[in-house]
């Protein structure tokens, strides 16, 4: 369940970036998980459960968007979209690619309440 670990990592970042801004309290947290990162909606929410537990994000949500992989050739320049296990370019059909989207986690929003 590579989910826990990811949820570990991103409660990491949340709790940085509320120390900086004197959060003490996080209400809501927005990711974006690229689509070949696989993350399992259901499973990250779990993960994210356990994890906020007895800290200032206790009763905070996740709010998670998948985003679409996106590659393009390097030997056409054809822009597609993978399936999972796919990556031939259905122009040319080689399998020499650079990921544009879909592979990346990104913590986009923290809403909380400032510490008086």
């Amino acid at each position: 369940m590579h989910e826990m670990s990811i949820a570990v990592g991103l409660m990491e970042q949340v709790f940085d970036v509320a120390e900086k801004n004197n959060l003490k309290e996080i209400e809501e947290i927005e990711i974006e998980a690229g689509f070949l990162r696989q993350i399992v909606p259901e499973v990250m929410q779990q993960a994210f459960l356990a994890v906020r537990q007895d800290t200032i994000a206790r009763n905070a949500t996740l709010k998670i968007i998948e985003v679409a992989p996106l590659s393009e050739c390097n030997i056409c320049k054809k822009q597609f979209q993978p399936s999972l296990n796919d990556f031939l370019c259905p122009t040319c059909r080689k399998a020499d690619v650079k990921v544009l989207k879909g592979d990346e986690i990104i913590l986009k929003s923290i809403q909380g309440k400032e510490s008086k």
